[in-house]
């Protein structure tokens, strides 16, 4: 039995992940639907910046724009787990759409910025939650015996949305500066209509509502409540103040060296690097548990952005925005890792707005700061943003790091209570959210201390579990690192 998990797990990669049921059928329209999401910041960024001369008022119109993200992109997800992705969003896209369009208008007409400030509410809270949906849907597919596949899924994710940042900001700086300024969230708009109404067509893949589930009687936990997600919501900020952050400063930097052309290509560089790292993720047989792999990630990630500040050429600074977008992907894709096996599964959507809003909100907050602090003091000054967000950040995962630690669905022990079984990783797909485990059949309960790492892989498929359940005893359960 574990030698059959073991040899089943060894083999998970993006060829057996892109084989699962009716997967195609969701990723590729929701990879044209999320497409223009790495465009929205920086086309207002470029457009404000040129209809007002100011990377100020550029980043508090942008940063008003992640802030409205933030705070509706969780309404959203609940309301896609409680209706259905699709009935949710077809209006979206639509509002988003005309949102941009009257943004969009404003600026070019030299509108105050309170007005653009105003415009930017409707535009971030309308911003469709494709990424958090699709997430949502792999971790439905994947359920059961598919479950060792969640990570290669989660690190498929992440490559496909740092795709979107390699090509988003490229596309967008190319359409704003040599085509237009507002040609970038023109086309935003446009993908987005068109994308979004696509992935809304793939009624059968996405996860049953739990509006449904509500009618029978069953409970909904909200994603918030779960103790492990306010500490990776705390660590998705850190790195949406790097995006943030680098945004804003690369654009300053390359308008200071004379070659604003050259902000895409630096981006893109940055945004490769986040790509590329993913990529080995979700290739490598990790031996760690997830959360040192959380915290490992987020010591390179902080050490990385301690040293962008300094960089006095394009080269140095290109060459410095790769090692930081090297250091992203693995503390990206382990928190979304977590999330999984952290929330009940009626909650993940939700859950994946709350982290896809802590980006969003750190971006913004990282976007008006630094976008001051270039106008104040150069470029340069705005690369001390990301250093300070990514080292306060890790300090508070460090202190708060016991609450990452789910607890797996069960062990299986003996009748008489003696330990029959190696220690084993608890289920990724499980989504048992902390006190959830614990149903003990046929006797008492028994805790079991300790790390939970190593042993038999305990992603197997439930079946299995009952099986030897019902020869070896009943379940207690365990805490996983």
């Amino acid at each position: 039995m574990v030698s059959a998990v073991t040899t089943e797990k060894s083999r998970a990669g993006y060829g057996q992940l892109l084989r699962t049921p009716g997967a195609l059928g969701f990723l590729l329209p929701g990879f044209a639907a999320r497409q223009p999401f790495a465009m929205l910041t920086i086309g207002i960024v470029l457009l404000v910046q040129h209809t007002t001369g100011s990377f100020g008022s550029a980043g508090i119109a942008a940063a008003v724009t992640g802030v409205s993200m933030a705070i509706f992109a969780p309404q959203m997800g609940k309301l896609a787990d409680r209706f259905g992705q699709s009935r949710v969003l077809v209006p979206v896209v639509l509002a988003h759409a005309a949102s941009v369009a009257g943004l969009t208008t404003l600026a070019l007409l030299g509108a105050p910025l309170w007005a653009l400030a105003l415009a930017a509410v409707p535009t971030g809270a309308s911003v469709p939650q494709v990424g958090p949906m699709v997430r949502s849907r792999w971790a439905a597919k994947l359920e059961g015996e598919r479950a060792h596949l969640l990570p290669t899924a989660a690190a498929f994710e992440s490559v496909t949305d740092e795709f979107t940042f390699v090509v988003g900001p490229v596309l967008a700086t190319f359409l704003c500066t040599q085509v237009h300024p507002a040609a970038g969230l023109i086309t935003e708009a446009a993908l987005t209509l068109i994308g979004g109404l696509l992935f809304a067509a793939q009624r059968s893949t996405q996860p049953k509502p739990v509006g449904r589930a509500a009618a029978n009687g069953e409970k909904h936990t909200s994603a918030l409540s779960v103790p492990g997600v306010r500490v990776l919501i705390v660590a998705f900020l850190g790195i949406g103040a790097v995006f943030g952050g680098m945004q804003v400063s690369l654009a300053a930097f390359s308008e200071e060296i004379g070659n604003p052309g050259a902000n895409g290509l630096l981006y893109g560089t940055f945004a490769a690097g986040n790509m590329i790292a993913g990529i080995a993720c979700g290739a490598i047989a990790w031996k760690i548990g997830p959360r040192r792999r959380l915290i490992l990630g987020y010591v390179g990630l902080t050490a990385a952005a301690s040293v962008l500040w300094a960089a006095q050429s394009a080269v140095l600074l290109g060459a410095l925005g790769l090692v930081v977008g090297l250091c992203i992907a693995p503390a990206l894709i382990t928190g979304y890792t977590m999330v999984e096996r952290l929330v009940p599964a009626g909650s993940r959507t939700e859950a994946f707005t709350w982290l896809t809003g802590a980006v969003a909100f750190g971006q913004a907050a990282a976007v008006t700061v630094a976008g001051r602090l270039t106008d104040a003091h150069g470029a340069h000054a705005g690369f001390l943003v990301p250093l300070v967000a990514t080292a306060l950040a890790l300090v508070t995962v460090v202190a708060l790091r016991s609450r990452l630690a789910p607890k797996a669905p069960s062990r299986i022990v003996s009748q008489q209570g003696a330990d029959t079984a190696p220690r084993a990783e608890a289920d990724p797909a499980a989504g048992l959210p902390e006190g959830a485990a614990g149903t003990v059949r046929g006797g008492t309960r028994k805790g079991v201390p300790g790390d939970a790492r190593g042993g038999a892989h305990a992603g197997a498929g439930a079946g299995a579990q009952d099986a030897e359940e019902r020869v070896l005893g009943h379940r207690v359960p365990v805490t996983v690192d």
